[in-house]
This record gives structure tokens, C-alpha cells and sequence, in this order.
């Protein structure tokens, strides 16, 4: 099964898509991590993409789509994969529509107030790298595994999260209506409740178009 993840910033995309991929035995493909693996192993459009990194540009949307196809032909994407963060437009969208066929667009739709508390709380360790919320540190400013200092991310700031939840309503939530009139989408509200009760609606909307 191929799946595109949808949703805000803070939404669980990354944490639900790690779940999925164990349990389905497929890949989950990150732009990021794409990018670092094709720079790393100097692929043509690793070296092409470096290119506009290393200048401080944008990377053309071509070139991503080059890479998108180049980690689609790999072995362990033949029976299906989890894409998280690509297609981040309806432009990239349609690109992608020439190289793959998209089985279902999951879109996590979680409350703008919920992301904001979710990524305004986040407190993440200078030393291990270990993730918390406020809301399990009482008036601790020490990280619980190592006792190093916890601090809070300039792109988890308030302000800046609000910026990111209006670029993303811009730029990728229009994706929500092309892929709904494609009849591949499936929403999962997740309006609260756990990390494992959110899931289980992940998972309910994912077996709808199953």
C-alpha cells in the first residue's frame, strides 16, 4: 500500500508513520532523511540538491520529485511505503502523480489549539537529545534520563509555531481537497486523548480505504 501523511506541523505524523511502517513492513520515506541519504550517498540529484542547499536556496521542486523517484525504485519500496512530508504542495502532488500511484492520503486532522500546546510545551534535552512536554516536568528544567539542561526550541516557540500553522494552511492543506476529489483521502480527528487512542483512529481511517 502506498500512503501520503497529511497534516499540520505537530500533528503525530512522524510518530504514527514509525508504528504503521513496523506493523505494515514498509518504509517510511522522509523528505529529510531522503535528502540526507541521496547527499550522503552522492547520488546525481544528492549532488544536485546539495547544490542549492550549500547556496542557501530552495531546492527546485523538480529535483525532489528526481529524488522521490530514485528512493521509490529501491527494493523495500515494492510493496508499498509511508511518504511523510512530500508532497508538501498540490504542484508536487500532480509531479508525483507521474512517477507513483497513491493508494490512500491519510490526513491527521488535529485543532490548531492542540498543535500549539503540543509544540509550545516541548522542552527537548541539550545532552540526549530526549523530547518532553511541560505538562510531564512539573517545575523541572532538568532532563529526567541524563539531568542535563532541558530548553525550548526557537521553531517551538509560540509565535513561530502560529507561523508555521499558517504557511502550512497556505501552502500543503489545499492537498486535503485534491487528493478528497481524487478519492484516495482519509481523515483521522484527533481532537486529544493519547498517543495509542490517537493511533487507533490512524489506523481506523487507514483501513477505511484499505
Amino acid at each position: 500500500m502506498n500512503i501520503v501523511f497529511l497534516g499540520p506541523p505537530g500533528a503525530g505524523k512522524g510518530t504514527h508513520a514509525q508504528r504503521l511502517m513496523k506493523e505494515l513492513n514498509i518504509p517510511q520515506i522522509s523528505t529529510g532523511d531522503m535528502f540526507r541519504r541521496a547527499i550522503k550517498e552522492q547520488t546525481p540529484t544528492g549532488l544536485d540538491a546539495k547544490r542549492y542547499m550549500d547556496a542557501g536556496e530552495l531546492v527546485p521542486d523538480e529535483v525532489v520529485v528526481a529524488m522521490v523517484k530514485e528512493r521509490l525504485a529501491e527494493p523495500d519500496c515494492q510493496n508499498g511505503y509511508i511518504l511523510d512530508g512530500f508532497p508538501r504542495t498540490v504542484a508536487q502532488a500532480e509531479a508525483l502523480d507521474t512517477i507513483a500511484h497513491i493508494d490512500v492520503a491519510l490526513n491527521i486532522d488535529v485543532p490548531d489549539e492542540i498543535i500549539i500546546d503540543r509544540l509550545s510545551g516541548r522542552r527537548v534535552c541539550t545532552a540526549c537529545g530526549g523530547t518532553y512536554h511541560v505538562s510531564m516536568l512539573g517545575a523541572s528544567t532538568k532532563c529526567p534520563a541524563c539531568g542535563a539542561e532541558l530548553i525550548q526550541r526557537d521553531d517551538d516557540k509560540p509565535a513561530t509555531v502560529k507561523n508555521r500553522l499558517d504557511v502550512y494552511q497556505e501552502k500543503t492543506a489545499p492537498l486535503i481537497n485534491y487528493y478528497e476529489k481524487k478519492g484516495v483521502l482519509s481523515t483521522a480527528k484527533c481532537v486529544g486523548g493519547t498517543v495509542d487512542e490517537n493511533y487507533a483512529l490512524v489506523k481506523a481511517a487507514l483501513n477505511a480505504k484499505a
